[in-house]
């Protein structure tokens, strides 16, 4: 039987001696593919006694965490997702309690969560909420209240939800291990219990996590809590398959399909014919005999059918496919019928890929490039959004419709930050991309950025211009240090300064100098840079000392040479 994250868990809230319950709490387990690639949520929740609206701020935090975590895309990493709710939630509660209670203060609440996505827990933190580990006997606590003190011994919250527009989250990762037990309580809770008894209560109703909570909120009660008691206690009863057979057979529960021939039909695709095909996949034309329209179809290629690194990266092509919804992206067909085998679907674009384009257009005037860049750069904005690089940014994944939309076509690269948080026992070292756009970075065993993706983006713009590459050829770790950039008029005259300036930006060799931001460097291939047009005119010394100072010892070693021939004679 196939092994997933699952959880025992128990949690109960009393107001105690206080008239109104101002805690709330929450868990969401949801089904898969939700319990994969986003996890289980558990959320406690502490309005704040002073704040008018301290119960409607806590209740709205856990319901909204609970509900908003969820529907933010699924490649996103946690920690991005978390984050974004709760500044989210922040703002809003900051609104709100100006306009209902007339104070900035209105609604203010703490929160404490734990996300347990894969084999990692992330834990979100605000206020004096807490959240221990109960771990081979050891109970610690995970978290840090943000308490001051003030006149009379007293203490006093510093940060907290709804409190200003700006929110600081305390955030942290760590692995877990199956038995491990979090314990998420608030100040009713852990402010009249100490570690000692908490750790006793936890071991003694380990067989009966429901009652666990209850349990503790009553020996807190018991010991003269004057306030709302809220306790969660959940353990880890199975984490996701950790052993590469087990990986391996659920990767496996759609066959290869066997191989397509002109005229086969497969799951409703009539195959016209074959597109493309490498030692790692195959593509076809094919017929959707139920639309009559025309798509067309990857399989996996049978060399790799028993290689689970393979099969997962194919199959998350289909799955960053799938979240993309871009003009400038490549569409891949949501499946509308049972499929017997491993392959997926995609539109079918009629066009010419980039790579065509430019051995048509040689030395294309610049007009002509920068609507085709513009185009690219958004197709890397939509990837960029949802935390995706690309990797293989290149002419030949590009292609330009009968319409002269621009497309990225090509998934295989694509490194997805939520699903790198899923632990695998198979490696997820995706594939670099082709050595003459792939930044430098990769070369030397750092992880990419977005400004690789633009490194890439400012090579094929080199490319399209000139013919040429803009370090001469690929970058590799031998001649990163030996090659430098190659001005773009030297092969096109009618390049000017500022448009070479901002290539050379795209593409430095340190990713720390290129730009910032697509956007301007479209803007830059526009727009004249003040500063690019500034650095054109200076002297060859301010400009490029590396150039300056090889001229200045070529010239001595001529006058040199001059010399010592004059002896000579």
């Amino acid at each position: 039987m196939q092994s997933k994250l699952s959880i025992s868990a128990g949690q109960y809230s009393d107001k105690g001696l206080k008239e109104v319950n101002e805690d709330s709490c929450g868990i969401r387990i949801p089904e898969e593919p939700l319990l994969t690639t986003k996890g289980i949520a558990v959320v406690i929740a502490d309005g704040v006694s002073s704040s008018a609206g301290g119960r409607e701020a806590s209740e709205a935090c856990v319901q909204g965490l609970l509900g908003d975590y969820y529907s933010t895309p699924e490649s996103w990493v946690v920690k991005t997702s978390g984050q974004r709710v709760l500044g989210a939630l922040n703002r809003w509660l900051h609104g709100q309690g100006q306009q209902k209670y007339g104070s900035a203060h209105g609604m203010i609440t703490t929160l404490s969560a734990v996300i347990i996505k894969s084999a990692t827990a992330h834990l979100f933190h605000i206020g004096d909420t807490r959240i221990f580990r109960l771990r081979n006997q050891e109970l610690e606590c995970l978290t840090r209240d943000h308490q001051m003190w003030g006149a009379g011994e007293k203490t006093f919250l510093c940060r907290a939800i709804g409190a200003d527009t700006h929110l600081e989250i305390d955030y942290r990762s760590l692995p877990v291990e199956t038995g491990d037990v979090f314990i998420l309580t608030t100040d009713g809770v852990h402010g009249w219990i100490n570690d000692k008894a908490l750790k006793s209560l936890l071991v003694e109703y380990r067989a009966n996590l429901e009652r666990a909570p209850r349990a503790i909120v009553a020996k807190a009660l018991e010991k003269g809590s004057d306030d709302n008691a809220t306790c969660q206690v959940f353990a880890i009863e199975n984490l996701p398959p950790q052993d590469e057979e087990e990986f391996y057979r659920q990767l496996t529960e759609l066959p290869f399909p066997p191989p397509l021939e002109n005229g086969m039909i497969m799951d409703g695709y009539r195959i016209l014919r074959e597109l493309h095909a490498s030692n790692r996949t195959q593509v076809y034309l094919a017929l959707d005999t139920e639309t009559d329209t025309r798509v067309v179809i990857k399989t996996p290629s049978v060399n790799f059918e028993d290689d689970p690194e393979y099969i997962d990266r194919f199959l998350h092509e289909e799955w960053a496919g799938r979240r993309i919804n871009n003009p400038h992206v490549l569409k891949v067909v949501e499946a509308t019928r049972r499929r017997r085998f491993l392959y997926y679907v995609t539109e079918y674009l009629e066009g010419q890929t980039l790579k065509q384009w430019m051995n048509d257009h040689p030395l294309p005037p610049l007009s002509e490039v920068r609507p085709i860049i513009e185009q690219i750069a958004m197709g890397m904005r939509a990837f960029h959004r949802l935390e995706m690089l690309h990797q293989d940014l290149k002419p030949e994944n590009i292609v330009i419709d009968n319409h002269d939309t621009v497309k990225i076509v090509d998934f295989g690269s694509t490194r997805i930050a939520g699903i790198q948080e899923i632990a695998a026992p198979v490696k997820r070292d995706h594939p670099l991309g082709t050595l003459d756009y792939a930044a430098p970075e990769y070369f030397e065993g750092y992880a990419g950025s977005y400004r690789s993706d633009l490194f890439s983006l400012g090579v094929i713009t080199y490319e399209m211009l000139t013919g040429k590459l803009p370090y001469g050829g690929p970058l590799s770790v031998r001649a990163i240090n030996r090659v430098s950039y190659q001005p773009a008029n030297k092969y096109h005259q009618e390049i000017p300064a500022w448009v070479d300036a901002a290539l050379q930006k795209a593409v430095h060799k340190n990713p720390k100098r290129r730009y910032e931001a697509k956007s301007e460097f479209i803007y830059d291939l526009s727009h004249p840079n003040p500063a690019f047009i500034k650095l054109s005119s200076a002297p060859l010394l301010e400009r490029n000392p590396t150039a300056f100072w090889r001229v200045l010892s070529a010239i001595q070693l001529v006058i040199i040479l001059l010399i010592l021939i004059y002896i000579a004679r």
